[in-house]
């Protein structure tokens, strides 16, 4: 469908409701996604042979402007790995929505998210709540990772639990996000807050 030319967006694509299952098709529909690593750590496991090592890579992809993506992928090498992991986070990508939900705000950019969301890995929760132009990302450094590729520009963050864990972090983050688009809205409350789902059009 992308190749026939009837999908020429992300939008399109995720409207589909069909799964992304190649990295290439993202790469055509979001040429301006940015790609990080956050984690790389080694997991050792006893069997009969012996000691087995292998790597746990986690990453995050994003344009800056209301999409992004999150992966996780073990292998034996490092740099495969990390391929790897890039790509399942391409093919796990979301729109999220964005606006100026706090009460202190008064501007019409979506600087923020629109409300209050809270997500959930293991015993790690956290909850994202917008706040106004000039307060930043108030989070931890896999947060502020994750929001700015997501093109969030202020929110505050608050955590429970085991937020040691990178991983259960960044997805807790991930899942709190996804709510922002797949939470129902009154009539009128997209305007109220100025929002925007996904890439917003200059």
């Amino acid at each position: 469908m992308v190749v026939s030319g009837e999908i020429t967006t992300i939008q399109d694509a995720l409207a589909t409701g069909l799964p992304l299952r190649e990295p290439p098709i993202i790469d055509l529909l979001v040429p301006d996604l940015l790609e990080e690593v956050i984690d790389i750590h080694m997991v050792q496991r006893m069997s009969d042979s012996g000691r087995r090592v292998r790597f746990a890579v986690t990453t995050i992809v994003g344009n800056g402007n209301g999409i992004v993506g999150l992966g996780r992928v073990s292998g034996k090498l490092v740099r495969p790995t990390i391929t790897k992991a890039l790509d399942r986070a391409k093919m796990n990508i979301i729109e999220i929505r964005r606006g100026s939900g706090s009460w202190e705000c008064s501007t019409a950019v979506p600087n923020s998210l629109p409300f209050e969301v809270s997500g959930r890995t293991g015993s790690t929760r956290i909850t994202i709540k917008p706040a106004p132009p000039g307060v930043g990302l108030v989070t931890n450094q896999v947060g502020k990772i994750m929001l700015k590729l997501a093109g969030v520009e202020d929110a505050w963050s608050f955590t429970k639990g085991q937020t040691q864990t990178i991983y259960n972090f960044a997805n807790a983050m991930f899942n709190a996000l996804q709510k922002t688009t797949t939470t129902k809205l009154l009539p009128g409350q997209d305007d109220f807050h100025n929002m925007v789902k996904g890439v917003k059009q200059e």
